[in-house]
């Protein structure tokens, strides 16, 4: 892409200032600043509703290298929901040249497509080792002096603006699963509908026990998982019940939280397609896809639950399981798309309970 003059700079909260070339909607735009490590897939990075609200800076240093997928989530594209999720993007390079079999056109042309501000040109490693000392910060993409307003995603309940609005049923067995929908990646029914389940997906403050089911999922979402208060409440009916139950990253959150333990911010999350995962009580250890910004506070846990996954890097609790009953969750992606898929085989482990 041909660099035109300085025309936009990202603004952190604490006042440090990064220059760069707007592209994309050229628009101003406000949220919370994060960094995600992963070598590839800006499409599936950029639609997952758990990005809602936030400012993402791509660590590696060339996106948009093969353009954009022509085709839609639901027919297996690149894409974990129908539209763009962040607020804006921050990269260091990016291109019009794209090349390959699927593209369908460029990076820039499908941000500018769906109104979504971007800024190139600046030291993303600067943002991203900024970030690792202070934090997570709120910040905004300020595009030719267009003043924008701060804000603070967190103090918004940023699930019920990724909800599906009423429920949907995907064919796939005589297994029928809810799959409660806090903003779910697609990539999740995929991998239940190819294990011969019928999935119920449901908004998040749906009253799933009108409908008829074997077991429940709980998706991955956006923001504080204290602020789902009726999916909590409607999980922990579920559990009263011995419905067996699956959560997927803030399924593990929203999992702990019914069960009576806490919830807590991580300094700066853990967001990339490479953190090392050890199991409990085991030596393995599995590489996986992660995007959250909250995690189970594993010390509160309940007596009959325990810590099942943490993270090699630094400890934090990355799912939880209970010691009798049929309800297990973790904080990374089992579903993760582009990858890693190491941690697949947890579907195949929680469906084997509705057996």
């Amino acid at each position: 892409m041909v660099r035109d003059a300085i025309d936009a700079e990202l603004i952190l909260e604490d006042g440090t200032r990064y220059q760069g070339v707007a592209f994309g909607a050229g628009e101003s735009v406000a949220g919370e600043v994060v960094f995600n490590t992963g070598m590839v897939g800006y499409p599936e990075a950029l639609t997952d509703p758990s990005y809602k609200g936030q400012i993402l800076t791509l660590t590696y240093p060339l996106i948009g290298n093969y353009g954009v997928s022509g085709r839609p989530g639901e027919a297996g594209g690149p894409f974990e929901s129908d539209r763009i999720q962040v607020a804006g993007v921050i990269v260091s390079e990016t291109t019009n040249e794209f090349s390959h079999w699927d593209a369908a056109g460029s990076f820039h042309a499908w941000l500018h497509g769906q109104s979504v501000p971007a800024l190139m040109g600046v030291d993303t490693r600067a943002i991203t080792k900024r970030l690792r000392q202070k934090g997570s910060m709120l910040g905004k993409i300020v595009t030719k002096g267009r003043a924008v307003e701060s804000c603070d995603p967190n103090q918004q309940n940023l699930v019920s603006m990724v909800s599906v609005p009423e429920p949907i049923v995907y064919l796939g067995g005589k297994r029928r699963v809810v799959l409660v929908d806090c903003g779910c990646k697609s990539n999740i029914v995929r991998n239940l509908v190819h294990r011969g389940v019928t999935v119920i997906r449901v908004p998040w403050d749906y009253d799933f026990f009108h409908e008829d089911f074997d077991a429940l999922v709980l998706s991955n979402g956006p923001g504080d998982p204290t602020m789902c208060d009726v999916t909590i409440g409607h999980v922990r009916r579920a559990l009263d019940a011995g419905f067996p139950i699956l959560g997927v990253c803030l399924g593990n959150q929203l999992l702990a939280l019914a069960a009576g333990a806490k919830t807590y911010k991580l300094k700066f999350g853990h967001r990339g397609q490479n953190q090392p995962c050890r199991e409990v009580g085991s030596r393995r250890c599995f590489i996986t896809s992660q995007n959250h910004g909250f995690a189970v506070d594993t010390t509160s846990l309940p007596d009959g639950w325990e810590p099942w996954f943490e993270n090699a890097n630094d400890g934090t609790n990355e799912g939880i399981r209970h010691r009798q009953g049929p309800w297990m969750s973790v904080q990374f992606h089992p579903e993760a798309a582009p990858g890693p898929v190491d941690t697949e085989f947890l579907f195949d482990e929680f469906l084997g309970l509705l057996s």
